[in-house]
């Protein structure tokens, strides 16, 4: 199913003839808009854009789906505002479930955001790992919404009473002390990096399993130095000289001084970010939420830009 989110985003590319100008007036990052519109070709199924170093031109499917998404929009829009006044001015309670990192970067915006209020959700929140989460989500439990990552195809399960709906993905990066002398953003082959010290996930967990088999996979044998589960405890120990570590972007946003990140090209990893919603608790307002919550996703970008 295409993505509202991506359709406006379509919108205000074709209008202003390139990613950058579209990200500042959405509040985007120029990646953040590229990657939009990259999804949206995958699930169109044709090329919307001719891509240079300098330039982005629309092409005709562009042209054409852009005019049929001004409408599309307008009828959303419409719905929504139909499906609200139905429920007058009575909010709607929801019981969220969230994970600590999404907690921090992400529901603080939307809250802030003017389209919140609008909403009219009377939220309460459990902030706790994916695991906890979706316990709450069992029947008889205590969350109606649960926002979750996997890590590749770890060993997360949740009732088939459950929609689940990909918001983003966090992707992991190389950070490394900067008094190492790599520069930012410095490619780096990953097996250059397999003798020096590295901060590691407890082992045992699913996400642990799946990191230690893609640095296998890559000629990477750390020499562990510290074990954490902490992205936060990670970063100060990485900027205090300790080791190296893999951290998702997310919690690169308040990243210490004294680190830097790294291009690595065969660590590719991400958090696939998801909502999971009771089917009963599935309303207009609930799934305006959880694309409030993806556009602000979207919108963060590279945390290392």
């Amino acid at each position: 199913m295409v993505n509202p989110v991506h359709l406006k985003t379509l919108l205000e590319v074709t209008r202003l003839g390139s990613f950058s100008a579209a990200a500042a007036r959405l509040g985007y990052t120029a990646s953040a808009v590229s990657q939009q519109m990259s999804a949206l070709e995958r699930e169109a199924g044709v090329i919307l854009f001719q891509r240079s170093a300098r330039s982005v031109v629309p092409t005709e499917a562009a042209v054409v789906m852009s005019r049929h998404a001004a409408k599309v929009l307008t009828d959303i829009e419409a719905l929504m505002a139909a499906a609200a006044k139905t429920q007058g001015s009575k909010s709607q309670e929801l019981r969220l479930g969230i994970f600590p990192s999404l907690a921090t970067y992400v529901l603080p915006r939307i809250l802030k955001n003017p389209a919140w209020k609008d909403l009219g959700i009377d939220l309460r929140v459990s902030v706790a790992e994916p695991s906890q989460t979706i316990q709450g989500l069992r029947s008889g439990g205590d969350l109606d919404v649960g926002l979750v990552f996997q890590v590749g195809q770890s060993g997360l399960a949740w009732p088939q009473t459950i929609n689940r709906q990909w918001i983003g993905d966090d992707n992991f990066r190389v950070v490394l002390p900067a008094g190492w002398g790599f520069g930012p953003e410095a490619k780096v082959a990953a097996d250059h990096l397999s003798e020096l010290p590295w901060i590691m996930h407890h082992p045992g967990s699913p996400d642990a399993v799946v990191i230690d088999r893609l640095f296998a996979g890559c000629n990477l044998h750390p020499r562990v130095v510290a074990r954490s589960d902490d992205f936060h405890a990670s970063l100060e120990m990485a900027a205090a000289g300790l080791g190296a570590a893999l951290v998702p972007e997310l919690a690169l946003r308040n990243r210490p001084a004294g680190v830097v990140v790294l291009d690595v090209p065969e660590v590719r990893l991400a958090r696939n970010v998801f909502a999971l919603v009771l089917n009963e608790k599935k309303t207009a307002r609930v799934q305006l939420f959880v694309d409030l919550l993806a556009e602000t996703l979207a919108g963060l970008g590279t945390a290392g830009k």
